[in-house]
């Protein structure tokens, strides 16, 4: 049993990730900001190594969204790719789909298990982003050794999905969209400009992936401006990378 002291620390961790999810149902947010805090905070929690999340385009299309890492974000590619994997079983099945050791997955993942174990993790978890009877994608997480079920946190899991699904139809209703036809175009534009900036960043300052993304939500913040934003004013030129790079340091 844990010590007193760190019960009230894991439970402080959780308040703050839920409340920054809700945070997002009252004032105006960053989808992609919102999605990789969400990705972050699973890891904080303790609950995965790594994390990614997947949503569906409008023609039930999984794209990758948010990860907390490059290499969660390369794992769900490469899942995508080879339409193979747990997150595209929990989207298409509605229910979370857990394996404790992937080195015995591979006749069920011939593909994705093997890979994954490569990248470094040996167990997964995959929890659907759901609302009712709409599917709206999955979140994965990873860990890096072999992990038994465990049902408080796979609860606490899911539930954070579920609030997340929450936040992600909030900001369809605020754009007036359709949540099935429109659930993911604002994201996917989003989504895009993110990768840009951030490649754009890695090259021009010398900095991994993982450190340039950093950089575009650590600017972000400081300068109360939607990652988004960000993103599209370096990509179109009215935002220096230089200040960017100078505001990091």
């Amino acid at each position: 049993m844990p010590p007193p002291q760190d019960e009230t620390r894991r439970e402080a961790q959780i308040a703050d990730t839920f409340v920054k999810i809700v945070d997002s149902l009252v004032d105006e947010f960053d989808i992609i900001d919102m999605l990789t805090g969400l990705t972050v905070g699973c890891v904080d929690l303790g609950l995965a190594t790594a994390s990614g999340i997947l949503l569906a385009d409008e023609d039930g299309k999984l794209r990758v969204m948010a990860a907390s890492n490059e290499a969660a974000k390369l794992l769900e590619l490469f899942q995508l790719q080879n339409d193979e994997g747990p997150c595209l079983e929990a989207f298409a099945t509605g229910v979370p789909v857990v394996h404790p050791d992937l080195t015995t997955a591979f006749d069920r993942w011939p593909i994705f298990a093997p890979e994954a174990v490569r990248a470094g993790f040996r167990s997964v978890q995959a929890f659907p982003l759901r609302m009712r009877s709409v599917a709206l994608g999955a979140m994965n997480l990873f860990s890096s050794g072999t992990q038994a079920p465990d049902e408080q946190a796979g609860h606490l899991a899911q539930t954070l999905a579920d609030v997340a699904s929450v936040a992600i139809l909030q900001d369809q209703v605020v754009r007036e969209s359709d949540v099935r036809a429109g659930q993911l175009q604002h994201a996917l534009d989003s989504r895009v400009a993110i990768e840009q900036a951030k490649g754009m960043l890695a090259e021009r300052a010398n900095l991994e992936m993982d450190e340039a993304f950093t950089s575009l939500r650590n600017h972000a913040r400081s300068t109360q401006t939607l990652l988004t934003t960000i993103a599209t004013q370096v990509v179109d030129g009215t935002l220096e990378i230089d200040e960017i790079v100078a505001a990091n340091r």
